[in-house]
């Protein structure tokens, strides 16, 4: 379930396709949980069943993680997974509404089933996509065993990793949600871990998802504001500290009024928000003043074959053919990309 703020229509502008080649080298902090999200969701038989072993587990999460990110190292790409920590308590609030939109999502899956109609099934099994603490711990066992790094936040994963772009140790971000914007990373790339042809939903249509990377600096020139006032913004419009945000206000009339009074601060007299006990200035504090950590190292090494295949083949039912076959494709990549960060060291 993607989360965050909705900044598409401001960004518009700013965005701009890019191909995966064009990433070749560059270190990306992906946020782990909204990919894991992303392959639930689209990872999923016709009717809306999710990959599963033959104890009834879900197994989807665990191949996209391994496919993907193969994918991703054989372009030359060096992934490195954030995970998100303690949530702050202004946003327990929302996570317990989703997740009552959860199981609201997985009965209507159940009675679609019933009635016969799959498309509805899909739709509704998609939302009704649910993460678990086993499913996060199988996922990091799974990088690990891969030889791919990851990153343990204290608290926002998006916020970790823009910390970690702000500082130089990766390039970008890469997740669906804008946040990493208001958290300050210099470039995010959207479609990261979903990038193929897609069928849109209930309709005899496919679409190609290309990655977009978009970039704060332009953002902020193209917009004439600067990243505090981009916060400011993005709490008019609605965050996940704050859904709803104010009311009536939309994209346009958030940027002409944070452009005409230079702040929230400024304005909290002439909007009322949604949700009227949660301070705005506390959500900026947030996002201005996240909590992170410098306690991490970022470390690829080959993947150690025999702990992967134990880990999805004897452990989840994988095809061992498959999962070998993808493990080979790994290990050339990884020799490729040493060689090529030996030369980038020499020649930079």
């Amino acid at each position: 379930m993607v989360l965050g703020v909705d900044l598409r229509e401001l960004v518009e502008n700013v965005r701009r396709t890019i191909n995966l080649e064009s990433l070749r080298g560059r270190i990306v902090a992906i946020d782990a949980y909204n990919a894991l999200y992303q392959f639930l969701t689209n990872i999923r038989q016709r009717d809306g069943t999710p990959l599963m072993d033959s104890r009834g587990r879900v197994t989807s999460h665990l191949n996209g993680l391994l496919y993907r990110t193969i994918n991703l190292i054989e372009y030359g790409i060096r992934p490195v997974y954030v995970f998100d920590g303690k949530p702050p308590e202004l946003k327990k609030i929302e996570l317990m509404k989703r997740m009552k939109v959860r199981e609201e999502a997985y009965k209507k899956y159940e009675e679609a089933l019933a009635r016969g109609d799959l498309e509805a099934a899909r739709m509704y099994a998609q939302q009704a996509s649910k993460l678990t603490q086993e499913m996060v711990d199988e996922a990091k066992k799974l990088l690990d065993f891969m030889g791919v790094p990851w990153v343990q936040a204290p608290s926002e994963g998006e916020a970790q990793a823009a910390y970690m772009v702000i500082k130089g140790d990766a390039w970008a971000t890469a997740s669906q949600d804008y946040d990493s914007l208001l958290y300050g990373t210099p470039r995010l790339i959207r479609n990261l871990t979903i990038t193929g042809r897609r069928k849109l939903p209930r309709r005899n249509v496919y679409i190609e998802i290309k990655p977009e990377l978009i970039s704060l600096k332009e953002l902020l020139s193209a917009l004439n504001i600067n990243k505090e006032q981009l916060v400011d913004i993005a709490i008019l419009l609605g965050t996940d500290y704050n859904p709803g945000g104010a009311k009536g206000i939309g994209p346009k009339r958030a940027l002409k009024l944070i452009r005409e009074y230079g702040s929230i601060e400024n304005i909290l007299r002439l909007v009322q928000f949604a949700d009227p006990s949660v301070d705005p200035l506390e959500i900026k504090k947030l996002f201005l003043k996240p909590q992170v950590t410098n306690n991490y190292t970022i470390e690829w090494r080959a993947p150690d074959v025999d702990k992967v295949i134990g880990l999805l083949c004897d452990e989840h039912d994988f095809s061992e053919n498959r999962v070998k076959t993808a493990l080979e494709r790994a290990l050339k990549a990884f020799k490729e990309l040493n060689v090529q960060t030996s030369l980038d060291v020499w020649f930079g």
